[in-house]
């Protein structure tokens, strides 16, 4: 158990859909931090993000929302600066370092931007049939990658050589990208970067959808 949590303290509670990528890299950093947590499952197809008791946790009607021994916060990378700052006492995933934090923060922007518009919306039309152009967002999603292709090729993790909030931000959609019809065959850095991230003590997957052909 993490030592900056209380043996008193109650579980972090996870409000979530278990297929939502967003969702996942809240869990991910959870499970990796060794802060106790437990999930809880909201029927969304009947719009229970959208009831007047969880509106109050997370205003927007959207998931990720945690509560933390009496704080409420939604949003899934505000999460997770907010689980880092708490918890990781040793700052392993947000460095101290200005430019090192700057770093981080650019791969959160992304994983807010080019991620969300690139492989998450893919997997959000074969998913859940979102009304988007899927061929438009897997074109997205390749120039993303080769962006990230390149990058990976330098380092072993996306904002230096150790794992930091940028590859639990980004790893969720990217490691699930061909359930939206993208393919990661022509990136073995991201798939090694994958890997990488795959092999921490600790890690927990997000539940897989059928692979689209």
């Amino acid at each position: 158990m993490n030592s900056r949590f209380s043996s008193t303290a109650a579980p972090v509670r996870l409000f979530r859909n278990p297929k939502s990528g967003h969702c996942h890299r809240v869990e991910l950093m959870l499970a990796l931090l060794d802060i106790p947590y437990e999930t809880v499952d909201l029927d969304m197809a009947n719009g229970a993000h959208k009831a007047a008791e969880f509106l109050k946790i997370s205003p927007f009607g959207q998931v990720p929302a945690i509560e933390d021994n009496g704080v409420f916060l939604s949003d899934s990378n505000a999460i997770l600066v907010y689980l880092t700052h708490r918890y990781d006492a040793e700052c392993r995933f947000m460095p101290s370092d200005a430019l090192a934090a700057a770093e981080v923060q650019r791969w959160l922007s992304v994983a807010a931007g080019e991620i969300a518009s690139g492989p998450c919306a893919a997997r959000l039309v074969t998913v859940f049939g979102a009304p988007f152009d899927h061929e438009q967002t897997i074109a997205r999603a390749h120039a993303l990658f080769s962006v990230m292709e390149l990058h990976l090729e330098q380092q072993q993790y996306l904002a230096g050589d150790h794992i930091t909030l940028a590859d639990i931000a980004g790893y969720s959609y990217i490691a699930h990208a061909p359930e939206g019809g993208v393919s990661l065959s022509p990136y073995p850095n991201i798939r090694a970067w994958l890997a990488r991230v795959e092999a921490l003590p600790d890690f927990v997957g997000m539940a897989p959808s059928p692979i689209l052909a």
